[in-house]
């Protein structure tokens, strides 16, 4: 799935539990069309031992989240789309409202 977003992006959730809460994007997975946003959708799961010496128990970690439910947070006007600009042989990513360079 071609997405406009990368690693680092700041962006807010728009649907779901964790709807209006920010984070930082950590990892894209472009197959499944999902990001996993730091401190985000939170999910227990149990681990095991990995040795004799290590505990296991319930940890929480960050579950993946669909694209379609996040937006790219613009430094001046809030949350907005991404479009795309042409300029000679170089293309940047503005923000659709204010037309800022992302």
């Amino acid at each position: 799935m071609k997405t406009k977003l990368i690693k680092g992006d700041q962006v807010q959730i728009i649907t779901g539990k964790d709807k209006g809460k920010k984070g930082r994007i950590l990892r894209i997975d472009r197959d499944n069309g999902r990001v996993i946003v730091e401190g985000l959708n939170m999910v227990k799961k149990t681990q095991r031992p990995k040795n004799q010496n290590d505990k296991g128990g319930i940890i929480e970690i960050e579950a993946p989240v669909p694209v379609s439910n996040v937006m790219v947070i613009c430094k001046k006007c809030g949350p907005s789309r991404i479009g795309m600009k042409v300029e000679g042989d170089s293309k940047s990513r503005v923000c659709r409202k204010c037309g800022e360079v992302l």
